[in-house]
């Protein structure tokens, strides 16, 4: 049994609406997972669980459902699915993606809402949400590291109404007790890894993610509503093999654990179509290198545009190895190096002008990206800053938490500008 911080046993304690606001692998979702379970203890209790994509809705219902004792779970036609949990005492947790805007999860009555990374649920959202607490009186309880002095989890970081826990990563990892489940080794670890998030991030940067501070001058790069205006494309269920297809990989660093691949169709040089957005959890470098050649040989690409740097140099050199991909590989990445088969430089590229240029296609209205949760949520959580460098000059700084989605796609609709010029980005 894992054992729980003083803040995590106050949670536990806490009676009414919760915000839970922190820097990152705190053990938030941890504590408001055996709340939830606890809470679904008491007799017939409905509980909502909600976050902005079912991939991370389904992590915290995951979590919930293990510390359940599973004498109380129902079985056969009840049994717990991908969705809902029933016990025996008549209680009932769900667990939705909110989507855009709250449409699926209308209807509900419950006694408890839980919102898991709340400061990336779209704002529209909470007007679905809130009104089935109305005839239950209940509660809710709000989860998230902060994303800017807007919306709903700031308004109710400063609401009375909210028990609010402000935990700052540092501080967990520094004061909690050595025991089974936090060793001396651990603890040294994690502090390693903090001083290199601090050397690597800036002070503001820093201060959000692993502070959990509210930031004024970090801004959010693609606007809400400029993202879902752009949001109009779909899936499709052939390949045409006419049509002229670009593929931008964001390969998973050490660390994370999500690789993407991104597929733009550019039959029209003014107006690029997101056809496919693909990501797989981390894998070999073989089968990343593989996953390419497959997708490779059904749309037959003009161009693969990758991110070499780090652990993503060995597909890089599969992929220039193989005369099936050699021409049409192109590497943007964050040092110098060579590009491609000849080795030449044509033209230096920075992340900005990457980013820019995405960013000038939605605006123009000249891509239309893919209706998909995930890719919202990518695209919202990327931020910017400007920071002053050696002799007063300011740089843009764009970054984010979950940008690996939006990492591809801006080497995938860099094809707008592709007169196969080779790049590299610093």
């Amino acid at each position: 049994m894992i054992k729980l911080d003083k803040w995590q046993e106050e949670i536990l304690k806490t009676e009414g609406s919760i915000l839970l606001c922190s820097g990152r692998q705190v053990g938030k979702s941890t504590i408001i997972a055996r709340k939830a379970s606890n809470y679904a203890e008491q007799s017939k209790k409905s509980i909502l669980i909600i976050s902005a994509t079912e991939r991370q809705a389904e992590e915290l219902f995951i979590k919930t459902l293990n510390y359940i004792n599973p004498f109380m779970l129902m079985k056969g036609k009840n049994k717990p699915t991908k969705h809902t949990i029933k016990l025996k005492n008549g209680s009932i947790i769900r667990c939705l993606p909110t989507g855009l805007a709250g449409i699926g999860i209308r209807g509900f009555t419950i006694d408890i809402l839980i919102a898991d990374e709340a400061a990336f649920i779209p704002e529209e959202v909470w007007l679905a949400v809130t009104p089935m607490l109305l005839t239950t009186g209940g509660n809710i309880i709000l989860v998230s590291t902060p994303h800017g002095k807007v919306g709903y989890f700031w308004k109710c970081y400063n609401d009375e109404n909210f028990k609010v826990f402000h935990i700052k990563s540092e501080e967990v990892i520094k004061n909690r007790e050595i025991s089974a489940s936090w060793s001396e080794l651990q603890r040294e670890k994690a502090i390693e890894h903090l001083e290199r998030e601090k050397k690597s991030m800036s002070a503001l940067q820093y201060a959000q993610e692993y502070c959990g501070e509210f930031i004024d001058e970090l801004r959010q790069f693609f606007p809400d509503e400029l993202i879902k205006k752009c949001m109009t494309s779909k899936r499709r269920e052939f390949i045409y093999p006419q049509k002229t297809y670009f593929l931008g990989v964001d390969v998973a660093r050490m660390g994370e654990d999500e690789c993407t691949f991104e597929i733009i169709d550019r039959t029209n040089r003014k107006h690029l179509i997101h056809i496919d957005s693909i990501v797989i959890k981390k894998q070999f470098l073989n089968q990343v290198y593989n996953r390419i050649l497959e997708l490779d040989k059904q749309y037959k690409f003009k161009s693969i545009y990758i991110d070499d740097g780090g652990i993503g140099v060995g597909v890089f050199d599969y992929l220039l190895d193989n005369s099936q991909t050699k021409n049409k590989v192109v590497a943007i990445n964050n040092r110098a190096r060579p590009l491609d088969k000849k080795e030449e430089y044509k033209k230096k590229l920075l992340k900005e002008d990457l980013y820019n240029n995405l960013l000038g296609l939605m605006e123009r209205g000249e891509i239309e990206l893919l209706e998909d949760d995930e890719i919202f949520r990518s695209l919202k959580s990327v931020q910017y800053e400007y920071i002053v460098t050696m002799g007063a000059h300011t740089k843009l700084r764009i970054f984010g938490n979950y940008t690996h989605i939006a990492e591809g796609l801006i080497r995938a609709s860099f094809c707008v500008k592709d007169k196969r010029l080779e790049v590299w980005c610093r």
